[in-house]
This record gives structure tokens, sequence and C-alpha cells, in this order.
């Protein structure tokens, strides 16, 4: 499963990035909101500290295919060639991941709610489809099995696209579509921090110090033990 960034804020981006491995990032508007600057400023920033090479999600603004085109072309001259353009499962974005992906346009199919839009953006074309997690329970739906529903929808139906899910609030719900084997996680900084936080392993660790300190001394190691 890759693993994924879901912010922008570049100081949280290198702090992340520093100490787990991740694949790329992603963005929506709203999230580009939080941060009150302009747009393309913030995710060159992010394009040139992750590389060519890593995975970065950019979503369009406009409602009509047409539209939704024109920015994707806008999008990738800006960002470069392995920049995904997300893109709302709607009639006019279906529409618009049909031309894109025929173009070898990357989509990332986003805004889906229902096993039937992921099969959907999965048959237009789309590299990878985000199931809202999170939100879909809110709903009083099952985020989880949706998640694993449409994944089990491209392998059933031998289509190439992958389960890029998003929106969770807690690690148990990353472990259980990374238990179950989805393509790839977009996960909040602080819900990333949460998949390594236990006050027990810490108690632990202190406890080995704490064992060699009074073996060799206070603030000795490895290195400089005798």
């Amino acid at each position: 499963m890759k693993f994924l960034i879901d912010d922008v804020n570049i100081e949280k981006i290198r702090d992340i990035y520093d100490k787990f491995p991740i694949d790329g990032i992603t963005s929506n508007p709203s999230i580009l909101s939080r941060y009150g600057k302009q747009p393309y400023k913030v995710l060159k920033e992010i394009r040139e500290f992750i590389g060519e090479e890593a995975e970065l999600h950019v979503q369009v603004i406009s409602e009509k295919a047409e539209g939704m085109i024109v920015e994707a072309y806008k999008i990738v001259q800006e960002l470069g060639e392995n920049t995904y353009i997300k893109i709302p499962v709607t009639r006019e974005g279906l529409k618009a991941i049909k031309i894109l992906s025929k173009e070898n346009i990357n989509i990332t199919a986003t805004a889906i709610y229902t096993q039937m839009q992921g099969y959907l953006a999965g048959k237009a074309g789309a590299k990878y489809a985000a199931p809202y997690v999170n939100r879909i329970d809110n709903l009083g739906a099952d985020g989880i099995k949706t998640a694993k529903e449409i994944h089990d929808i491209y392998k059933n139906n031998n289509i190439n696209t992958q389960v890029l899910a998003a929106s969770f609030k807690n690690s148990q719900q990353v472990l259980e579509l990374c238990r179950y084997g989805i393509g790839a996680a977009t996960i909040a900084p602080e819900v990333i921090e949460g998949l390594i936080k236990n006050p027990t392993v810490d108690m632990a660790v202190k406890a080995f110090k704490d064992d060699f300190e009074k073996l060799c001394g206070e603030e000795k190691s490895m290195l400089n033990c005798k």
C-alpha cells in the first residue's frame, strides 16, 4: 500500500518525510484554503521538495468537463508529468476522465461515496479512485467496506485502477485497509503520527536506556561505553 500525506503544509511535510516512508502528497481546494497562500506557490514548493518522481495529487475546480480538461493541462504544465489530476466523479467529471485518460494524463477520481462511482471511474480510465472513508461513515454507511468492495470490483473486472483511500479519523481504519492490500492511502499528519504513537513503546525505550545507563553511566551509548 502506498502511503501519502493529505496536507500542503511544507513544514509538516518535511517533518513527516524525514521520519516515515512516504510516496507522495495529496491536496484539495479545502486543504489549500487553510493556509491562505497562492495555490501554485504552495504546490511548487512541495514539488521541489518531494522531487519529480513522487506523486502529487491536485484537484480541478471547474464543474464542466471542458474546464476540467483545460485546468488539468495547466496543472501538469506547472507541476510536472507525475502530477495526478483529481476529478470528482460526477457526470461532467466522468466525461473529463474519459478524455484525459486517453491523452495519458494521470487521473485520481475523487469525491467517491459509492461502489458504483468507483467502478465507473475505473472504467473511464482513472489511475486511482479515492473513497472518503470517514465521510462515508458519517452518512451512516461503512467507509472501510466501501473501499474494500471497490478494490474487489477492480480485481474482479480486470480494471487497472487502484483505490486511494482518503478521509481517515484513526489508525485502525488505516490498518484495516493496509491489511486488505488496497493500492494507497492518503492520511492527515495527525493520523500519521497516531500510527506509531504508543506510550507502552515509549516506556520500553526509556527502560532500556535507564538500564544501560546503570551499567555504563549517564548519557552513555554503544559509541562511548567502556
